[in-house]
C-alpha cells in the first residue's frame, strides 16, 4: 500500500516555453521521476494543474492524516532525484512533518 502521493503538474511550463509541439517542463518532470527507481510507499501521479503556473515546475505531496505541501520552481533535469528522496521521507513520516535538516535542500528552500 502506498502511503503518499506525489502529484506532478504535467501542464507546467517554463518562461522560455516555445509552445505547441514542445514538451512542457511538467511532463518532462513526470518522465524524469518515472525513470528513477521507485521510492518506498510513494505513488507518482500526473495532474493537470497545481495552480502554480508562474512558478513551474510544481509538485505536491499529500497523504491521509498528514500535512500537504506544494513545491514549485523545480527543474526536471536537476531536481527529480531530490524530489523523490523528499517524497520517500515524507511517506515514512508519521504526520508529514519531516525535520528541516532531513529534507532535501530543494524542499528546504521552498
Amino acid at each position: 500500500m502506498k502511503t503518499a502521493i506525489l502529484h506532478v503538474c504535467i501542464t507546467c511550463r517554463r518562461e522560455n516555453f516555445a509552445g505547441e509541439g514542445e514538451t512542457r517542463a511538467g511532463a518532462a518532470m513526470l518522465a524524469a521521476l518515472d525513470a528513477l527507481p521507485p521510492a518506498a510507499n510513494v505513488e507518482i501521479v500526473g495532474v493537470e494543474c497545481l495552480s502554480a503556473c508562474n512558478n513551474g515546475c510544481a509538485v505536491a505531496l499529500s497523504a491521509p492524516g498528514k500535512w500537504s505541501y506544494v513545491y514549485a520552481s523545480l527543474d526536471p533535469t536537476q531536481h527529480a532525484p531530490a524530489i523523490l528522496d523528499g517524497a520517500a521521507r515524507y511517506a515514512a513520516s508519521r504526520d508529514g512533518l519531516v525535520p528541516w535538516r532531513e529534507r532535501p535542500e530543494i524542499f528546504r528552500k521552498q
